[in-house]
């Protein structure tokens, strides 16, 4: 006689599970900063040396920083990325049905830009300085501006797309050009001097969090 098959657990609500995917990346968010503020050093010593043999690898290699340049400064850089946002959010208006989800769009994004300054401004960590530079920025290190900004609009439009159901090549495709623009931004400003490694891990993190907490309102609040 065979035992009847036994029912899986129901999942927990969609809404429910982003806000538990925000509250551990909030969580991490906090221990690093935590770290960053404190001046952890093994953590300052792990960014020192990975920053330094990058340094040099960008020194040494000027055509591959040239392009690292080129992909930094305009294609991942987060006036690109904010007027993609834009462009998605007019298309969103224009659909006339869509007005709500465009709002919140907008407004996740400025949240972004926003918390980046802030934390900029709280935390005042020093770029690195090298007596060869290949680059420059402005402004505190931590977060990285570039990879929080792309982590925060590349993952709302890739979850935009994923919830309109978009085909299995536009969704495959979305994705491998998220993962690549998301990585690669954090790469390419490690590579070129201009941000600690845990400046980028950071703004990955936070970027993260931004969106599972905008996917939890969207999904609760969405009329």
């Amino acid at each position: 006689m065979h035992t009847p098959p036994v029912d899986s657990p129901p999942r927990p609500p969609a809404h429910r599970r982003a806000a538990r995917a925000a509250g551990i990346l909030a969580l991490c968010s906090v221990l690093l900063l935590a770290l960053v503020a404190a001046e952890w050093r093994p953590l300052f010593s792990l960014d020192g040396d990975i920053s330094r043999t990058t340094h040099r690898w960008a020194v040494d290699d000027p055509d591959v920083t040239q392009a690292f340049r080129i992909l930094t400064d305009w294609v991942w850089d987060p006036w690109t990325m904010r007027i993609l946002c834009a462009v998605v959010v007019v298309w969103l208006v224009w659909r006339r049905a869509a007005w709500w989800t465009a709002g919140w769009l907008a407004a996740t994004c400025l949240l972004g830009s926003l918390l980046q300054q802030a934390m900029k401004a709280a935390v005042g960590r020093p770029r690195p300085v090298w007596p060869d530079p290949v680059d420059s920025a402005h402004y505190s290190a931590f977060p990285s501006g570039h990879a929080l900004t792309a982590t925060v609009v590349c993952g709302l439009l890739l979850w935009l797309l994923r919830r309109h159901g978009a085909g299995r090549v536009w969704w495959r495709t979305a994705l491998a050009v998220t993962v690549i623009s998301v990585v690669g931004v954090g790469l390419t400003r490690v590579w070129l001097g201009v941000h600690w490694p845990s400046d980028v891990v950071g703004g990955w993190l936070l970027g993260a969090m931004v969106v599972a907490l905008a996917v939890t309102v969207h999904k609760r609040l969405r009329p």
